[in-house]
């Protein structure tokens, strides 16, 4: 007897999308792969790249956890109804460059918004990317501040090339990583790449940008975004 043919998966013509529920998970649609994402420290201690850890199955659908006490994490387990989790959205929707401050330098230019700053410190390295960008006429100086910005999860750091007017990014396709770091216990936030829509409770959607970090401690004060609010618990 023959054995069946196996046939593939349906295909989907629904596009990668975050939906933010209110009071409730992040709802996943799309067929977006998942996976743990861990920071790497250099011999002296500072964040200096990233590896995969746990692959999670791929699934078209899925709910991630943002209240972080359901038993099933990564993944929503209803558990945000028994304990009445408050997930109000207070991010401000105006666009990254609004906000953010301007660093100047000779081949570089730098923007910072700190209020999303998801505590990942790739910055810290070889003096910091601030003093780097105001010495990037020096190439090494140049080409680290282009990875350090790059390796930033949140997106709160990008470079500006001096004599264009887009931003250096690098290439993501769209993903999910689950932020460990390498010295604490606990979870950072939820790692968001490749340019995948952030939909509000509301309907609305926030910019859409190449990375941002979402809160899945649900203590951040700029929900649904990290601000690195889950340090308290780490630290514990």
């Amino acid at each position: 007897m023959k054995p069946k043919k196996r046939t593939a998966a349906p295909a989907t013509d629904e596009q990668p999308r975050i939906t933010v529920i209110k009071d409730g998970p992040y709802l996943v649609t799309g067929g977006i792969p998942l996976s743990e994402m861990i920071i790497s420290n250099d011999k002296e201690g500072y964040s200096y790249d990233w590896h995969e850890g746990k692959k999670y199955p791929l699934q078209e659908n899925y709910s991630l956890c943002r209240c972080r006490n359901a038993k099933t994490l990564p993944f929503c387990d209803g558990t945000h109804i028994k304990t009445g989790f408050n997930g109000t959205e207070t991010a401000d929707k105006k666009p990254y460059c609004d906000h953010a401050e301007r660093i100047k330098g000779p081949a570089l230019n730098l923007t910072d918004f700190i209020d999303i700053c998801a505590s990942a410190r790739f910055c810290d390295r070889a003096g910091g990317i601030w003093n780097l960008t105001r010495h990037s006429d020096i190439p090494e100086a140049k080409s680290i501040a282009i990875t350090e910005a790059g390796n930033c999860p949140s997106g709160r750091l990008v470079v500006w090339n001096k004599n264009t007017p887009d931003a250096i990014e690098p290439e993501f396709k769209p993903s999910i990583g689950l932020i460990e770091y390498p010295d604490k216990a606990g979870r950072g936030p939820i790692g968001v790449r490749g340019r995948i829509p952030v939909e509000s409770a509301d309907g609305t959607t926030y910019e859409i940008r190449n990375r941002v970090t979402l809160c899945r401690c649900g203590r951040s004060e700029n929900k649904p975004f990290c601000d690195s609010s889950h340090l308290e618990l780490m630290e514990k």
